[in-house]
C-alpha cells in the first residue's frame, strides 16, 4: 500500500534507446546521462583495443 503512495525507488541498470522521457524524474533521467557516459567509455575503450590488435596484426601480414 505504501508502495502505492510513496513509489519504491529503482536503481537504473539500463536504458533503452528511444525510450520515452516523460515518467522520468531530473535526478533518473541524471542517472541515465550517467550511465550511458559511462558505456561512452567503455565502448571507446573497446574500440581502441580493437584498433591497436588491428595495427599490431597489420604491421606483421602487411595486409
Amino acid at each position: 500500500m505504501d508502495d502505492e503512495i510513496f513509489p519504491v525507488r529503482r536503481t537504473v541498470t539500463e536504458h533503452e534507446i528511444g525510450q520515452k522521457l516523460d515518467d522520468l524524474s531530473v535526478e533518473e533521467l541524471g542517472e541515465r546521462i550517467a550511465l550511458l557516459q559511462r558505456e561512452i567509455e567503455r565502448l571507446e575503450s573497446a574500440r581502441e583495443a580493437k584498433q591497436a590488435a588491428k595495427s599490431a596484426a597489420g604491421s606483421i601480414f602487411k595486409f
